[in-house]
């Protein structure tokens, strides 16, 4: 119980710090979103209804926006997220064997995390850095013109 009365005091900080910052103002919505993402680590339900609330909206819309944009996560996630381009410029330029590069060294497929909690892969529609694919974003690190070979590298700037 008392881990939970601690997760949920963090919530309601990490909320409270973002209307703070930002105001309780409709077109706030996604700049509090990405700040109690980033304070959290995700968006639990409970931020997604303290949010709903401040801002006088429904909370499905709330979650609506929440679940729509790729950089943000109403899951909890691994310690680095990878979020994997797999539109079709990236596809083309060898996508598919950056993606099973990186599967085989994390051991896990898109949308898991390791069981470790350190890493989460995930797959976007687009990065929209289409010129420099196949591409994807480590935390908030960009990497472009990615090869199967550059994978256990990249990862390694992350471990320890």
């Amino acid at each position: 119980m008392v881990v939970e009365a601690s997760i949920s005091e963090r919530v309601h900080q990490a909320v409270e710090n973002a209307l703070a910052r930002f105001g309780a103002h409709d077109d706030e919505l996604i700049p509090i979103l990405t700040h109690v993402n980033h304070e959290i680590g995700y968006l639990p339900g409970q931020a997604l209804e303290e949010i709903a609330h401040a801002l006088k909206k429904p909370k499905s819309k709330v979650f609506t926006v929440a679940s729509f944009y790729g950089m943000l996560s109403t899951i909890p996630v691994g310690k680095h997220v990878i979020r994997f381009c797999e539109s079709a410029p990236c596809h083309v330029v060898g996508g598919r064997q950056v993606i099973v590069a990186i599967q085989q060294a994390l051991k896990i497929n898109i949308g898991q995390t390791t069981p470790d909690g350190q890493w989460t892969l995930l797959a976007v529609s687009c990065l929209g850095i289409c010129a420099v694919g196949p591409a994807f974003i480590v935390d908030d690190d960009v990497y472009g013109n990615v090869t199967p070979e550059q994978v256990p590298a990249i990862l390694k700037k992350y471990q320890g």
